[in-house]
């Protein structure tokens, strides 16, 4: 039996939704820098179920609006409007997709992994990432609601 085209056109709408969609994040403070596109994977629906002992790929589309020799991350769970540093393998943003000297006017996506410790506790919080250049000004600065889960 052939599959009916509308049966294929489902098939595949409901496979892309399974992949990474654009999220819908605050802008917190992008100064030398404007967001295109925040992507979290996997995160179907929002806010972002992240599950423990896991790993998450964080992709970032942005443009620069300053020259920076560098750039370095920054990310925090934020709980009642307290930020607590949250550790990620690879803070450089040059070694994170960002091809480095970073240029004015051109746009950059930004790859990192966001680990989530199975020591962690089961909260809903608000996940704050921050780009720096090089004078420690705001490149980029995002933040979604997540809920941490078993």
């Amino acid at each position: 039996m052939v599959p009916s085209p509308l049966a294929l056109l489902l098939a595949l709408g409901a496979a892309a939704t399974a992949l990474a969609e654009p999220l819908r994040f605050v802008d917190c403070g992008s100064k030398d820098g404007s967001i295109q596109e925040v992507n979290v994977s996997p995160c179907p629906t929002q806010p972002c179920l992240l599950h423990k002992g896991t790993s998450y790929s964080i992709n970032v589309t942005f443009a620069s609006k300053i020259e920076s020799q560098g750039s370095k991350a920054r990310v925090y769970g934020e709980m009642l409007h307290v930020d607590i540093p949250f550790p990620i393998p690879e803070p450089d943003g040059c070694k994170s997709g960002i091809q480095c000297p970073i240029q004015k006017g051109h746009s950059y996506s930004y790859l990192n992994k966001l680990p989530v410790k199975s020591e962690y506790p089961s909260i809903k919080l608000i996940v704050k990432w921050e780009l720096v250049d090089d004078q420690d000004q705001m490149l980029f600065c995002w933040k979604i609601p997540v809920q941490i889960t078993s």
